[in-house]
């Protein structure tokens, strides 16, 4: 019976040295952000059909998540962050690849992304002429 006793009373005073300094400083934070390893990157990207975001309805929306690791519904979450790590999160830098020939009808398509880029909020929208035009820019990020 003495030994479990001295038994549970090791457990208990491990218990209390471990995790006693824990509970303390998680009483003492309750208000402070807690800190993080990395910044967030977390992005929702929309496609339309129409001359103006705000006058058409979505077809298809995907999310993109870049950090700690790629993940979302985008298709190739992989390729598309890394895409944008190239251009450091600047949507305007995507340019068109060479060698691409579209054909010069209109049919514009639009593409929304909002959300949250190494912690900063992006809000961004880019008509493209048609979808042609809109595959050639970039070889990941608007292909969904």
């Amino acid at each position: 019976m003495r030994n479990t006793a001295r038994w549970a009373a090791t457990l208990g005073l491990t218990a209390t040295a471990v995790c006693g300094p824990l509970t303390g400083s998680a009483l003492a934070g309750q208000d402070a952000a807690p800190a993080s390893l990395y910044a967030p990157s977390a992005l929702v990207l929309t496609l339309a059909h129409g001359d103006s975001a705000t006058m058409t309805t979505p077809v298809r929306a995907v999310t993109l998540s870049c950090s700690p690791t790629a993940s979302g519904t985008h298709p190739d979450a992989m390729s598309a962050c890394g895409e944008l790590r190239g251009v450091g999160g600047d949507f305007d830098a995507l340019r068109a690849r060479e060698g691409v020939l579209c054909t010069k009808q209109y049919d514009p398509v639009i593409v929304t992304v909002d959300g949250v880029w190494q912690g900063k909020r992006v809000s961004y929208e880019r008509t493209f002429s048609n979808e042609c035009v809109k595959g050639s820019y970039g070889t990941s990020l608007f292909a969904f």
